[in-house]
């Protein structure tokens, strides 16, 4: 909790104005894909922790933007979507329509057209997937679950050569560049950390979001788990995975938003019990505390962020010290990973002990006990 804090009270000292415009090699809105991700962490912190300037912070920044998207309400732009994952957030908490009407109109158009073949990166997986499983959720109707099937589908086994998840490997090609020929420096596949840790939140998210008898849901399942095997024994021996992950010597070294990803994915299993704690809680808690150790600043800034891109080349050499082109995304990948450690394994715990009659150290908080 306090390393999240810190890292979040930085970044919101720092961006007081939500809809103040993006400045890097040109200009942007606040809501694009990248701060859209960093709202879905914070919201995911906001459940552990309900303090209204949070909540304030999202809703101002949803209202700024009149709920709407940087291409149009219609936008088939997975990148633009995102956004909609934090108002339907917002929603849930407070629903009135305003907040979700945008998103619904933009994604009820995506469910008529009969083209599935929007999702040609993999980002786009985790930037669309959890609005549809959302609506799908909140209406109780089918056709978003379809619909993203669908979409997933073709992305997973008909872009690029023969789609862009090889499972001899268990992990997913970026985008159609980098499936065969292409190759690593070594002669390896290349598959990006950043680009599978959004395949991994992506179907985590789902996950959480779908009810147990969806459709479709056994084949994302088996998907996560097939690649939690593939990514365990990828972990380097500080925690971090590297952002080539099969080949080192292609800009190997240690950077934070695969890694977090793929913390927020593996606590994710282990709270909901479909992984083996024995072989993956060392591994979270490996990567997290090197997160912490070696990423985190006094001030709360984020190290060994690399920038936006789609392969491992991009923003090299990573620092400690180094800005990125966004603060907001890895900070949004931080607040994922930690909040999915913290939220249900605390309640988890207190509720276990307390059940026990053995809760006999207890700190009041908020009408919560921590242990």
């Amino acid at each position: 909790m306090e390393a999240m804090t810190l890292a979040n009270t930085y970044f919101m000292q720092k961006w007081t104005d939500v809809g103040k415009t993006i400045l890097t090699n040109k200009e942007r809105p606040s809501h694009i894909w990248t701060r859209g991700v960093y709202y879905e962490g914070l919201m995911r912190l906001y459940k552990l922790d309900p303090k209204k300037a949070y909540l304030d912070y999202a809703v101002s920044w949803g209202a700024f933007h009149k709920w709407g998207f940087r291409s149009g309400v219609y936008t088939r732009n997975a990148d633009d979507q995102c956004c909609g994952q934090t108002y339907i957030d917002l929603y849930l908490l407070d629903k009135k329509e305003e907040r979700i009407q945008n998103i619904k109109m933009c994604m009820d158009s995506l469910v008529r057209s009969e083209k599935v073949d929007d999702w040609s990166w993999v980002d786009a997986l985790q930037m669309a997937m959890p609005v549809l499983a959302q609506l799908g959720t909140i209406y109780k109707d089918n056709r978003y679950y379809e619909k993203m099937f669908s979409m997933y589908d073709y992305t997973k086994n008909k872009h690029g050569d023969k789609g862009l998840f090889n499972p001899a490997d268990g992990l997913w090609w970026r985008d159609k560049d980098f499936d065969p020929p292409y190759k690593t420096p070594a002669g390896k596949n290349c598959y990006w950390s950043r680009g599978n840790g959004w395949v991994v939140a992506a179907l985590v998210r789902v996950l959480d979001i779908m009810p147990k008898d969806a459709p479709h849901r056994a084949e994302y399942l088996n998907d996560y788990l097939t690649m939690m095997q593939s990514l365990l024994p990828l972990q380097r021996a500080d925690g971090f995975w590297n952002v080539s992950l099969t080949d080192e010597t292609d800009f190997g070294g240690k950077e934070l938003t695969g890694t977090a990803l793929f913390v927020y994915g593996m606590a994710w299993g282990l709270n909901n019990g479909v992984l083996e704690k024995q072989k993956y809680a060392p591994a979270v808690a490996k990567a997290w505390n090197h997160l912490i150790k070696d990423c985190l600043h006094p001030n709360g800034f984020l190290g060994f962020v690399q920038s936006t891109g789609k392969m491992p080349s991009e923003g090299q050499p990573l620092s400690y010290d180094k800005m990125p082109d966004f603060e907001d995304y890895g900070l949004g990948c931080f607040l994922l990973a930690g909040s999915e450690i913290s939220y249900k394994f605390t309640i988890f715990k207190f509720s276990t002990v307390q059940q026990k009659g053995k809760c006999n150290f207890k700190v009041p908080m908020k009408n919560k006990c921590y242990l």
